[in-house]
């Protein structure tokens, strides 16, 4: 009973920030263990919520964990950033509030097989969408090195990128990497006595690199901030959970350009563009996790929550 008594990063500020009318419809985009999307359901009654997650082993531990509330709830075998498709395929022009949860779910990172962890043997896997084909295991063992250096560098901000990607080429010229401690000794070997006494893992920010590049995660956020807007009713929430500062990043800039309205320059004496605000940042910070929530989950230390609501 471990996994349901599983608690999800920022649950109270995520449903006070989705602010729910039991007659509304939501949308949760990271279905994952289904900790937000219940607490949701629960509060619906002819309301509805459209759960979606790309990994098809989410959707099938779900009438489980949804019980009685599933009835309340229509599950989707999606990537989050086709979000406008789901809702046109399903008759729904907009809704009034949409969850993203951007952080790699639970049972991904605890399931050894799926070669997400740092920490445990597994083929080189990391697709979230099993069905997809591009896997961990041929980023590493087919891309150039110049490519290698560039996700390293960009995705997971290593600054020994460069010699992180030399030791994976050398070590495949000896064949084949196949499985994920393969992989640590390799970067560990290839990092400086420096960079091994750090306080995180070696093999943290490569691995957070490849993840990325796999289920391209950073393009998918981007296409959905402006689309999840787009489809939100007037007073309509969005909230959006990272855990990185590339992911936030997008996040912040999305948001607050949907807040600015006005792209005149700023010597305009007066607006000439005509762009009103789409958006008010409720609230314009972003909600950080507890020192008590951090201590029961540690996973929750690097989450930041923002809510944006539609004008």
């Amino acid at each position: 009973m471990s996994e349901f008594t599983h608690r999800p990063v920022l649950l109270e500020e995520c449903i006070q920030g989705l602010q729910i009318r039991p007659e509304g419809i939501y949308v949760d985009g990271t279905l994952g263990r289904a900790g937000h999307s219940r607490e949701i359901a629960r509060r619906l009654t002819t309301g509805r919520l459209i759960a979606i997650d790309r990994d098809q082993a989410a959707l099938d531990a779900a009438p489980e964990r949804f019980g009685a509330l599933l009835e309340r709830v229509t599950l989707v075998h999606s990537n989050f950033s086709d979000l406008p498709h789901v809702l046109d395929e399903l008759g729904i022009p907009a809704v009034d509030g949409i969850l993203l949860d951007l952080g790699v779910s639970s049972p991904q990172l605890d399931d050894a097989s799926r070669g997400f962890s740092y920490m445990q043997d597994a083929p080189l896997d990391m697709r979230m969408d099993q069905s997809q084909s591009l896997t961990a295991g041929e980023v590493v063992n087919c891309y150039s090195q110049e490519e290698l250096r560039d996700i390293i560098s960009r995705y997971g901000e290593e600054r020994y990128a460069s010699r992180v990607a030399a030791g994976i080429c050398k070590a495949r010229e000896a064949g084949e990497i196949h499985t994920t401690l393969e992989l640590v000794e390799i970067i560990r070997s290839a990092l400086p006595a420096q960079a091994l006494r750090e306080k995180q893992h070696p093999a943290k920010r490569t691995f957070q690199a490849l993840r990325i590049a796999v289920n391209d995660e950073l393009a998918a956020v981007a296409h959905t901030m402006d689309a999840a807007i787009d489809r939100l009713n007037p007073g309509g929430r969005l909230c959006v959970i990272s855990f990185h500062s590339l992911e936030d990043r997008i996040v912040k800039t999305a948001m607050a350009a949907a807040a600015r309205g006005c792209t005149c320059p700023p010597e305009f004496p007066v607006c000439v563009c005509g762009n009103k605000p789409r958006v008010e940042l409720t609230p314009r910070k972003p909600i950080l996790p507890s020192a008590a929530e951090i201590g029961e989950n540690p996973r929750a230390r690097s989450a930041k929550l923002r809510i944006c609501q539609h004008c």
